[in-house]
């Protein structure tokens, strides 16, 4: 086998960089838990010293933390003045919990992944699952992180206008019924916007509705409540709307919980759908996108759809055409996707 040169130099200089980013996640981490970022968004230009006296920390360790950081393009240096600074870009995307293009609560889905990398590693051998109520903890909290910045930019905003007559329904007040809601992010925002309406967050996990119901209790969303059901056996009738965020791939049964969902809806209801935007063709989804979902679904949501009854094991990106196939088959007649971000699609279902 002959090798050019060339393009193995290019792929080591590729391999270098994936190297570099996945041991800077762990400093990610460690920025985001000690609240370096927040306090260089603070302070503006620092020394080590200076960022190491405000956050309690020990200089010695600031100082190659902030190395690491420039060099990775997370800071910014200024030999000049040996001072380091984020721009407003790197604020919004490492300090600002609240901006719509937050990111260090994603390092902990990362964390999490080498956590259970064992667990996984078992099932790829013997083909069986891997639950959500046996991942590591900070799969959980980092979940709720990653994705609560998109609910709070676009669900209210965008996706549910998006959705035929719904607002108009929420406004005056409607029943809602929020499946897989994890630590009850998705729910809480549409209860305090939506105070006439009534939800309901459901999930399998537990922990994850103790969690939520504390996030609820600290928010004053009085109009949200949580209880442990799963997405074929959730309990009430007659909901206005149904919602499934970032979960419908993840069950091992979805068409079983798309028919209980169809079942549950008045006969004017609507399902709301949110799923990651994904092409129906395997080579249109070869891109950072594809990379980033098909790696979190290899490591998350497929082990979590084999662990249950059916396993059908969609896919973090089954693709629209496919998602649509699971939905008909529970009943639904008129499905669209209501809208899109660059990581989201959102399918309207109604029966």
């Amino acid at each position: 086998m002959s090798v050019d040169q060339r393009k193995l130099e290019e792929f080591m200089g590729k391999m270098v960089g994936d190297l570099g980013a996945a041991m800077g996640a762990a400093l990610v981490l460690i920025g985001d838990k000690l609240g370096l970022y927040q306090a260089m968004a603070r302070m503006g230009p620092v020394t080590s010293e200076e960022l190491a006296r405000a956050t309690g920390t020990a200089e010695r360790y600031v100082r190659e933390w902030l190395a690491a950081q420039a060099a990775a393009h997370y800071a910014e240096y200024d030999p000049e003045t040996q001072r380091f600074h984020l721009t407003p870009e790197q604020v919004m995307a490492l300090a600002d919990q609240n901006s719509p293009v937050y990111l260090a609560g994603a390092f902990e889905v990362l964390s999490s992944l080498f956590h259970d990398e064992p667990k996984v590693t078992e099932a790829f051998r013997t083909g069986q699952g891997v639950g959500w109520h046996e991942r590591h903890q900070c799969l959980f909290s980092g979940t709720e992180r990653f994705f609560r910045t998109s609910y709070q930019a676009h669900l209210v905003q965008e996706w549910l206008p998006s959705l035929d007559g719904v607002v108009a329904k929420l406004e005056a007040g409607a029943k809602v019924a929020d499946v897989g809601c994890g630590h009850g992010a998705s729910t809480i925002i549409m209860a305090k916007a939506f105070p006439k309406s009534t939800f309901v967050g459901f999930d399998y996990h537990a922990g994850s509705v103790d969690r939520a119901r504390q996030a609820a209790r600290e928010a004053d969303a009085t109009a949200a409540t949580f209880q442990v059901a799963g997405a074929k056996h959730f309990p009430g009738k007659d909901y206005d709307l149904v919602t499934c965020f970032d979960c419908l791939h993840d069950m091992g049964d979805p068409a079983g919980a798309a028919g209980h969902v169809r079942q549950s809806l008045q006969a004017d209801g609507t399902w709301m759908i949110v799923e990651p935007l994904a092409h129906d063709e395997l080579h249109e989804n070869l891109n950072p996108i594809g990379r980033l979902y098909y790696s979190g679904s290899t490591m998350i949501c497929t082990p979590a759809s084999l662990s249950q009854e059916v396993g059908l094991g969609l896919g973090a990106q089954a693709g629209e055409k496919r998602l649509v196939e699971v939905i008909r088959a529970g009943g639904f007649s008129r499905i669209r996707r209501a809208t899109e971000t660059p990581f989201n699609m959102i399918l309207e279902a109604r029966p």
